[in-house]
């Protein structure tokens, strides 16, 4: 086996899951192998890592939802310090200027953990921004649903996506504390879940999960604006009822983006042609429900939430459709990151 690192894999316990797994990656062939799963928080939905590695950070999704701390050292992540309160439903945590951002999905909020010099969280948080508004959709937009939070590839800025104002929130991070900078507003009732930047950071796209289709923005880094252009299905052909549309990416090269819609059991293809995407296919997931999606060394990861399974697939370097290559078995899995 040719090392490519590890993977660490969140799980929702609630539904018989490990906790977080982790997973030696074969750099050659994509293969991931268990190596022990660690179960320390409740609902440990996402991951994210520190920039050196060596501090793994998971939220965990429950009513009373908080931000726990892993040490990457031996085999697998050893607990570190307490956990700290975020939020209601913490769906997306991401690291960003010395903080850990949290998207508390119940809350309608972002939250900001200060870490520590050694990669540890902070006693409480710093910052919370609490969204406002609403949408169309009478079920699931009476109010604000963060659902995912990051940093822009400038280092300027934070941008929260919002599934139940239908509104992408571009915000500053300073001295710990989180501040609206401008919102920007997608279709009334399109639902945004996820967003993935492209290599050139220019252009952003948010994957819509109430009407399943990608929106294309663009991004001006210099003063922290984010345009709508375009929209395009992630289906070919309009879905037999509520499609869900889960996790996106981009490859590394900006050519390619996927997409996988878990109503579906698939996942889309595009090819990026300038300021629009262009679907050109989709393949099945290799099991049911993927919630997440993520790319490693010219593979592409899937977590299968309801068939409790992570599936990889080889992607064809000339036309980025994914060929299924392996699984291994990850009860209620809910993503997937690379160390």
């Amino acid at each position: 086996m040719a090392d490519g690192g590890r993977a660490f894999i969140g799980s929702f316990t609630a539904a018989g899951g490990p906790g977080v797994v982790t997973a030696a990656v074969d750099a050659a062939s994509g293969a991931l192998t268990v190596l022990g799963s660690l179960n320390g928080v409740p609902d440990p939905s996402y991951l994210a890592l520190s920039a050196g590695g060596d501090t793994l950070y998971a939220v965990s999704e429950t009513t009373d939802g908080a931000v726990a701390a892993y040490r990457v050292t031996g085999a697998l992540p050893e607990p570190v310090g307490r956990s700290v309160p975020v939020g209601d439903g913490p769906t997306h945590l991401s690291v960003v200027a010395g903080h850990v951002l949290t998207a508390n999905y119940g809350s309608g909020s972002v939250t900001a953990v200060p870490l520590r010099a050694d990669g540890t969280l902070g006693a409480a948080p710093s910052g919370v921004l609490r969204h406002s508004g609403s949408g169309p959709h009478t079920l699931r937009q009476q109010g604000p649903h963060a659902h995912q939070v990051q940093g822009d590839p400038s280092g300027r800025w934070v941008v929260s996506v919002d599934l139940g104002t239908d509104s992408v929130r571009v915000c500053t991070l300073k001295e710990g504390g989180l501040a609206l900078h401008r919102e920007a507003a997608l279709r009334p009732g399109s639902g945004p879940r996820h967003l993935a930047f492209h290599p050139d950071g220019s252009h952003v796209y948010v994957l819509n999960e109430l009407t399943p289709t990608v929106t294309v923005c663009r991004w001006d880094a210099s003063d922290g604006s984010l345009k709508p252009l375009t929209e395009t299905p992630v289906l070919p052909g309009g879905p037999a009822g509520d499609a869900y549309p889960s996790g996106i990416v981009a490859s590394s090269d900006g050519r390619f983006v996927w997409t996988a819609t878990r109503g579906q059991d698939v996942l889309s293809v595009f090819a990026v042609q300038g300021e629009e995407l262009r679907l050109t296919g989709t393949v099945a997931c290799g099991g049911h429900w993927p919630r997440a999606i993520a790319t490693s060394g010219g593979f592409l990861y899937v977590a299968n939430e309801r068939s409790g399974d992570v599936t990889w697939f080889a992607v064809d370097a000339g036309t980025g459709l994914p060929r299924r290559a392996g699984s291994i078995a990850v009860p209620a899995a809910s993503c997937v990151v690379f160390g």
